[in-house]
């Protein structure tokens, strides 16, 4: 699918890979709404890459609904979705003095990273299926996984688990979509460099990006957003998680 004059929505585009990716599609010739709840960064990219922004609850039904609204509103029906909002809050199973894990805090993991996907993913789905084919397709989902859905560490297990259920519904989703000639792909990123990666101390920067083979470094957002390009412009690639990590894989912890 070409880039240039579709409308494209980016979830969590207000910073990290999300932004990168904003940032290259408009670059591209896109017209991008960005949903995230960080307001001000979120006007400030929009207004950078001429986009709009939309406060949006990813795991919100009437949220989605409003933010797909005003996207469409603005731009026309998007056939480019690109899901980055997410959060990763660290516990153990059994933490500390033998307390359980929160189950509140597993929970809200789970409904942002996984239900929320799956809740922008849908309601994308159903607006993009009335729209004509272009080239043969309509459009075009990318979500966001991770790593640690393969390799995940100590204090991982409500991440890893939002991560591996969106790992899991990548290729039932792209077979229930087939029928409406949309395409769906995740990558699963392994340690890059994001603003929580940022305000680590340069020495953890270092040993982070150390452990990776190939380039042994901290992954750069925009070659999150350069692979996210080819995934969009390729109509071959359709139901499948790519690492994208150096060929790293973690060490327990």
């Amino acid at each position: 699918m070409e880039i240039k004059g579709v409308a494209a929505i980016v979830t969590g585009g207000a910073s990290g890979l999300g932004k990168a990716t904003a940032t290259l599609l408009a670059a591209q010739g896109a017209r991008v709404t960005i949903f995230d709840l960080n307001e001000a960064a979120g006007r400030a990219t929009a207004e950078a890459i001429g986009g709009v922004y939309v406060a949006v609850d990813v795991a919100d039904e009437a949220s989605v609904t409003a933010g797909l609204d005003a996207a469409e509103a603005a731009h026309g029906v998007a056939r480019i979705l690109v899901s980055c909002a997410g959060i990763a809050p660290a516990g153990k199973t059994v933490g500390r003095e033998n307390a359980p894990h929160p189950l509140d805090r597993f929970a809200r993991t789970v409904t942002v990273n996984l239900i929320g996907a799956f809740n922008v993913i849908a309601k994308f789905s159903a607006r993009l299926a009335a729209a004509d084919e272009v080239d043969g397709e309509r459009g075009v989902i990318v979500n966001t996984a991770s790593i640690a859905a393969y390799d995940g560490q100590i204090g991982q297990a409500a991440y890893s688990a939002s991560k591996g259920g969106v790992v899991g519904m990548t290729l039932p989703i792209a077979r229930d979509l087939a029928s409406h000639k949309i395409r769906v792909m995740t990558i699963a990123p392994g340690v890059f460099l994001t603003p929580m990666v940022e305000s680590f101390p340069q020495a953890v920067q270092d040993a982070l990006g150390a452990q990776a083979p190939h380039p042994s470094r901290l992954g750069k957002p925009a070659e999150y957003a350069q692979l996210v390009e080819s995934i969009v412009r390729n109509p071959m690639l359709n139901g499948e998680v790519i690492r994208l990590d150096g060929a790293i894989r973690m060490p327990p912890r």
